[in-house]
């Protein structure tokens, strides 16, 4: 006898992707309606999640029944420490908190591999030829405030997500130029791992350390800094570092690729990339891509899309919840009704 579909999440839904810099909040008031992009919030500016749901709710003018978030840190149970915020998102106390009759905890990077069936074409952009897919896994990664990483399988007509901690791997360089550098940048915890590097802090990490390689000194503090120099004057040296931090990301996505077996496809997502599109070298990304001997023909196989608008996630996450029979996720065991123990 066939399983009983599940029905969807009780609606109006909240969904919310929750960094360790920013917050984006988008409402659904009924399973398949349309998502509206409510609110992008600092997570600096909130004491938690509950607070800033009630800052959404309000803003819509109505309570939320359910909700469906994805936060920057590793899910444990209903759970999930911000890696690089102080929010605690917590399952039943936000169900207690806020009166919910359910929800949903994901991984962001999680949440970000489930998301991929329901991001619109129009927010892709192929980086080189872009390949049909393959039946293997989609995967997804994309630097921003940390280095996420995920993946996406489909086993019998659903998907299936992978969430993984692969921003905290170590990294190597690749060239005599990258060798220098890296002598010069700043650890984290002795490491130099791919979100040391990969990420917004990392990219004013890899301008330092160009700069004392130049025998010069940097004084940008943020990432953001360092980019809006780079756009200003593509022959500029801010130009130079975000041209080698592309380099290292298509390594890196590269290896990843071959550790997934990723034939169903590489997605760049994260907050930073697609400000880079006017200094992204497609070729060049895609030689760092493909330069894995002896396995070369895996990642040349291979299409690397990135994903230009940082909400595509939010409505991949009210597909979730209209559609839960679709997705190979543990509704039972991680849905919060309030009061559950």
């Amino acid at each position: 006898m066939a399983a009983t579909p599940l029905p969807p999440l009780p609606h109006p839904l909240v969904v919310g992707d929750i960094g360790g810099t920013n917050a984006r909040f988008a409402w659904a008031d009924a399973p398949g309606a349309d998502v509206r992009i409510v609110a992008r919030l600092r997570t600096a500016d909130f004491a938690g999640p509950a607070d800033a749901i009630r800052h959404v709710a309000g803003l819509v003018g109505a309570a939320p029944r359910s909700a469906v978030l994805c936060g920057a840190g590793p899910v444990d149970g209903l759970r999930c420490q911000l890696t690089n915020a102080g929010w605690l998102i917590d399952g039943h106390a936000l169900a207690a908190d806020l009166g919910l009759s359910g929800g949903l905890l994901l991984n962001d990077f999680e949440a970000q591999a489930l998301s991929l069936p329901a991001v619109p074409a129009a927010n892709l952009l192929a980086i080189g030829p872009d390949h049909a897919d393959g039946p293997g896994p989609r995967l997804v990664l994309g630097p921003g405030t940390g280095l996420g990483v995920g993946a996406l399988l489909t086993v019998d007509g659903r998907f299936v997500p992978l969430a993984s901690e692969g921003g905290h791997v170590d990294l190597a360089p690749g060239s005599d130029e990258e060798r220098a550098v890296f002598a010069r940048m700043e650890r984290v915890g002795g490491r130099l791992a791919g979100e040391v590097v990969l990420s917004g802090s990392g990219l004013v990490r890899l301008h330092r350390a160009r700069c004392r390689v130049a025998g010069a000194e940097s004084a940008w503090t943020e990432g953001a800094q360092v980019v809006t120099a780079a756009l200003a004057d593509p022959a500029s040296p801010e130009a130079a570092t975000v041209r080698m931090f592309l380099d290292i990301l298509g390594r890196f996505a590269g290896d990843m690729a071959i550790a997934f077996c990723a034939t169903g496809g590489v997605y760049i997502a994260g907050g930073i990339v697609p400000r880079l599109i006017p200094l992204l070298d497609h070729a060049r990304f895609r030689a760092a891509f493909e330069a894995k001997e002896p396995v070369r023909w895996l990642p040349e196989s291979i299409a690397t899309r990135l994903i230009v608008s940082a909400d595509a996630v939010l409505h991949g996450m009210a597909a979730i919840a209209a559609r839960p029979d679709r997705y190979a996720v543990d509704f039972a065991g991680r849905n919060w009704a309030a009061g559950r123990a």
